[in-house]
């Protein structure tokens, strides 16, 4: 026989226009008939939405409310008085606003409520961003996810000193005054906090990690409008192809690290971090949809991005509102001075914090850095009424409901941290629609941890600067997985 060819017989090979009607049915089936099936079971309970187009779903639609609805809702902004609280939704994610206003389900006190484990995140997440989150603890599901949870602690706050000594050079360069673009100083902080927190090293032993992470970040991002187009992720583009190798990059570089830290676990029998015990849980419990590899390498991916990316985020908001607000800008500074008294910034302080705190919820409130709640039913299960059939996917614009007149006011879009004077409970009924870290069985599993190291890197920059914002800055969020300032945040520090 010629080599190349089958040694089965002829009558069992199937023939082409056979195996061509098999692909199309299976196709047809996967990307057609069974969304459909979900969506009218959905129709008949009077949950409507866009109609979507074969393969593609609802980008095409979605490309064209952008091109018409992002100008004119833009227009319609550009007169208000508070250019940094006005509502960014129409440029980052006009579709969304606009089926907002089409089509009206009400699904977030439901998800909520819901503590079954029959509502988890999608599995699109691992699919669609798996370079990036795998299946660590931000999109696993079940008994993983439950086996996974852990609580961090201990954060190590003087790691910010070396942030301030180097503005504070700046600074003095400048006659007492100098722009300084705080974005990347602000990223490279939290890096090193969680680094000294969870993994026992400093940001400089994890830097070609972080650095990689956030290529691969800004990468993933500039793909958003095509996840969940079946088979795009397997295609051979030049972005897919980075994308692929800086995954192979940071999982060789994140075992490297597990492996250097078990072994001095081993000599020095001091195992108190959270590398230590995601290493254990590798070794035990229900990984039989991963591997103890992937285990470490997905949770400590989801812990670099999570963990550093969305709080640096909130903290870049958080001093650009307090900026361009001197009021509550002196407000909170007069609260830290009063609080400290001069000496070094105490854990016992941090609850002392009430200004600073309110400011921090209000920045969490206008500028959330998770763009979504998104969910999928694993289970067939009822929510509001509504029976959800498996499968269906559920997503939240966090952002658009922290901005709901109807729940926070005609003020909706203002820079207001005294609406959180007596809490989330007091600032917004229902107070499930506050959801920044989340809602229901899946909030973030760092909030306490995150909420501490704000309150810590902006009590210590209050202390020592003065800050305005520049001239140079230019106000344009943008959504790349989280949603930052497009342009970075110049601001104008002095010493006090």
């Amino acid at each position: 026989m010629e080599p190349g060819f089958s040694s089965l017989p002829w009558p069992t090979l199937l023939p082409p226009v056979l195996i061509c009607v098999a692909l199309f049915s299976y196709l047809y089936t996967i990307l057609w008939l069974k969304p459909e099936r979900l969506r009218q079971k959905l129709r008949k309970q009077g949950v409507k939405g866009p109609n979507p187009s074969f393969l593609f779903g609802n980008i095409p639609e979605m490309r064209r409310i952008k091109q018409e609805l992002a100008k004119s809702d833009q227009e319609m902004e550009t007169g208000t008085t508070d250019l940094f609280s006005s509502n960014y939704l129409a440029t980052i994610f006009p579709y969304f606003l606009h089926w907002s206003r089409v089509y009206d389900p009400d699904m977030a006190k439901e998800l909520a409520n819901c503590k079954s484990l029959d509502l988890g995140k999608p599995c699109y997440l691992q699919k669609e961003l798996g370079a990036l989150l795998g299946m660590g603890i931000l999109t696993s599901n079940g008994d993983l996810w439950l086996h996974e949870r852990k609580g961090m602690v201990n954060l190590m706050v003087e790691a910010g000193n070396t942030m301030l000594n180097l503005w504070e050079s700046e600074v003095e360069k400048h006659d007492g005054g100098a722009e300084v673009v705080v974005d990347e100083y602000l990223r490279n902080l939290s890096a090193d906090v969680i680094s000294r927190a969870s993994f026992g090293s400093s940001f400089a032993q994890g830097k070609e990690i972080f650095n990689k992470i956030r290529q691969l970040q800004m990468l993933m991002a500039k793909q958003d409008m095509l996840i969940g187009v079946p088979g795009f992720r397997y295609l051979p583009t030049k972005s897919n192809r980075e994308i692929w190798s800086l995954d192979t990059s940071i999982r060789n570089l994140i075992l490297n690290i597990a492996k250097n830290h078990e072994e001095h676990d081993s000599a020095t029998h001091i195992n108190n971090d959270l590398l230590h015990s995601i290493i254990e849980g590798a070794k035990g419990g229900p990984l039989s949809s991963c591997t103890p590899e992937d285990f470490i390498v997905d949770n400590c991916k989801n812990i670099y991005f999570a963990g550093h990316e969305t709080t640096s985020t909130t903290a870049t908001w958080c001093l650009l509102l307090l900026a361009s607000h001197p009021k509550w800008q002196s407000s909170a500074r007069g609260e830290v001075l009063e609080v400290c008294l001069g000496n070094s910034l105490q854990a016992d302080m941090l609850q002392k914090l009430k200004t600073l705190t309110m400011v921090i919820q209000e920045t969490l409130r206008l500028y959330p850095p998770a763009a979504f709640v998104t969910r999928e039913a694993l289970n067939d299960i009822k929510l509001g009424g509504i029976n959800i059939p498996k499968g269906t996917n559920i997503r939240i614009p966090i952002a658009m409901v922290h901005r709901d007149p109807s729940v926070w006011g005609p003020n909706s879009d203002r820079f207001d941290p005294g609406r959180f004077a007596n809490g989330i409970a007091g600032a917004c009924k229902p107070s499930h629609m506050y959801m920044p870290f989340g809602v229901g069985a899946r909030t973030c599993a760092g909030q306490n941890l995150a909420m501490v190291e704000l309150k810590v890197v902006l009590s210590l920059l209050l202390s020592k600067f003065e800050f305005t914002l520049s001239p140079n800055y230019m106000h344009c969020p943008a959504f790349r997985l989280t949603i930052e300032p497009g342009q970075g945040v110049p601001l104008i520090l002095k010493r006090l």
